[in-house]
This record gives C-alpha cells, sequence and structure tokens, in this order.
C-alpha cells in the first residue's frame, strides 16, 4: 500500500531523494453558500512505481495499457487500505493558522493512463469559507515527490495560486535538518515540507 511505502524507514540519502513520483489534481466541492465541503483528490504515478504495483498483482501482463473490470475492481483503493497513525494522507490544508482536518478517504476509481496507474479518492472537509485557505501535497517523509499540476473547483470570486518551491533552497534546508539528527533518528525526520508546492486561495471582497 502507498502509505506503507510513504511511511517507510529509510537511510538518510534515501530520504533526500525521493523514491516515487506523483502528479496531484485537486477539484474542491462547495455548497451553495460557496463553502467548501470536500476535495478530489486525483494520484498519477509515475511509470516506474505503476509498473512495480502492477507487476506486484499480476495485473496487465502483456503490457498494452489496459486493465479488465475485475482488475479495476481489484486496484481500487489500494494506495487507501490501512493508513496508519501518522499518515495524513499527503494532503494539508491550514487556514489563520489553524489546520483544517480532513476526512477519511473515499475511493472514486482508478484507471490505467499508457503505463501509469491514475486513482481518485475523496475527502470530507469543513465546510470552509475558501478565502485564505492555503494548500500543500506532500510526503513529510519525501519518500514520494507529489507535483500539483492542477486545481479546479474553487467557487465564484475565488482564484488560486500555487508556487513552487526553490529546491536549491529545500535540499539546503533538508540537509541541514538530516545533519542535525543521529542515524537511529532518521524517522523523526521530515523535510517533504521543504519541497512541497503551495497553493493559496483569493477571494474577490464580497458585495
Amino acid at each position: 500500500m502507498l502509505a506503507a511505502v510513504w511511511l517507510a524507514l529509510a537511510p538518510s540519502q534515501a530520504r533526500a531523494h525521493p523514491h516515487v513520483f506523483v502528479d496531484v489534481a485537486l477539484r474542491f466541492e462547495t455548497d451553495d453558500q460557496g463553502r467548501l465541503t470536500g476535495v478530489e483528490v486525483t494520484w498519477r504515478y509515475d511509470d516506474f512505481y505503476s509498473l512495480l504495483v502492477l507487476s506486484d498483482r499480476g495485473m496487465d501482463p502483456d503490457g498494452d495499457g489496459r486493465l479488465t473490470a475485475r482488475e479495476k475492481a481489484a486496484l481500487e483503493g489500494f494506495d487507501l487500505v490501512e493508513w496508519p497513525d501518522g499518515f495524513d494522507g499527503g494532503l494539508f490544508l491550514r487556514q489563520e493558522a489553524r489546520d483544517i482536518a480532513l476526512g477519511p478517504p473515499e475511493a472514486l476509481g482508478v484507471t490505467l493512463e499508457g503505463n501509469r496507474i491514475v486513482s481518485r479518492h475523496r475527502r470530507a472537509l469543513g465546510p470552509v469559507a475558501p478565502a485564505g485557505l492555503v494548500v500543500k501535497p506532500y510526503d513529510p517523509s519525501y519518500y514520494a515527490a507529489l507535483t500539483l499540476v492542477d486545481v479546479s473547483g474553487l467557487p465564484a470570486g475565488c482564484a488560486g495560486t500555487v508556487q513552487s518551491p526553490d529546491r536549491a533552497e529545500a535540499a539546503a534546508r533538508a540537509q541541514d535538518v538530516m545533519g542535525e539528527v543521529s542515524e537511529d533518528r532518521f524517522a523523526e525526520v521530515e523535510v517533504g515540507v521543504y519541497y512541497a508546492d503551495t497553493l493559496e486561495v483569493r477571494c474577490a471582497p464580497s458585495s
């Protein structure tokens, strides 16, 4: 399962360099007052990790990039099973210096696009007014690198701006943190936030 992979302990060099690459798309859901009530999360995995998952499960043996209905059903939710304590699903929301809680994941389907597994799930939230929301998709351990590639569903009058991290600065900060701990405490080191894309939501004042 993905959560176990993301939380796996690794040597310091492995922790500084991701082993799984995921493109992330977020589609927000709103109520009739324009408040956010949920978010649909799409994870598009890299070719190599997708191959490992399919091979391990004996799926798509001919490599034609197609899954049978039975294979899709068996694969659905493969990355959502038994999230362990401490794993927040790779998605963090804050507003006015407070964390926004998200509900447990609800699997919405999985497909194979080319050689890449694409899975979708939904998480409830709020309701929360969108103005001032800050969203960061990332793996704290940085075993997986998440890249925010698409955002949709924000209510009228609101727009999101995505800022990518300065990777040189992130690497320097990560190295400083890892250099401060002993090898037996690597499990406590979380450097993924330094590499996180940041979505900031701004809304026009209501008239």
